[in-house]
């Protein structure tokens, strides 16, 4: 089952803490195969941003995946994905992702439409149980780690699993170059 220990952090079995999961990740985890891999750790919401989770958790950067929203019209549509990048990336947005949706600009969704949207509270978006119909990219960085650490669609939990446990996701498409490293 689920036990890692990442830090100072030691988690439990994501499925035996439902209330430490946004409704749709609880809700996607119940049917996932592999949800026995997915492990929750309860954390302070007033930290749950992800530098302030590294340092106050004591975790490696390396572990530490974001989850951000990105969202792009054509034709009045508007095509959505979420975008998975180590801590140390930036997603590329008006490169990679705006190729992907087939848009002439991309942006990050709005905070108020991505909480909207995703059932999910801002500082906690994971990529498990959001909208079916929107892609989920991974850099492809990400599914090199033995564990990674992302959001449990709640600000007062963290979910942590092996990174190429997100390759079974529903909609998870593996990209290359998906972000691109932060220069100090």
């Amino acid at each position: 089952m689920a036990h890692y220990s990442l830090g100072t952090l030691e988690t439990t079995a994501a499925l035996s803490r439902p209330e430490l999961l946004a409704t749709s990740t609880a809700e996607y985890l119940s049917r996932f195969s592999a949800a026995a891999e997915v492990g929750v750790v309860e954390i302070d919401p007033e930290i749950s941003d992800t530098a302030s989770t590294m340092e106050s958790y004591q975790l490696d950067p390396q572990i530490l995946v974001n989850c951000v929203i990105v969202s792009g019209k054509r034709e009045g549509v508007e095509r959505i994905a979420a975008c998975l990048v180590p801590f140390h990336k930036r997603v590329d947005i008006n490169g990679v992702v705006r190729k992907r949706l087939d848009v002439r600009k991309a942006s990050f969704l709005p905070r108020e439409s991505a909480v909207e949207l995703s059932g999910m509270e801002f500082g906690g978006i994971t990529p498990i149980g959001l909208p079916s119909e929107w892609p989920i990219l991974i850099d492809a960085e990400v599914l090199q780690q033995p564990l990674i650490l992302i959001g449990s669609g709640v600000r007062k939990s963290k979910i942590i699993l092996p990174g190429q446990v997100l390759e079974h996701l529903d909609g998870a498409e593996i990209v290359d170059d998906l972000g691109k490293v932060v220069s100090n």
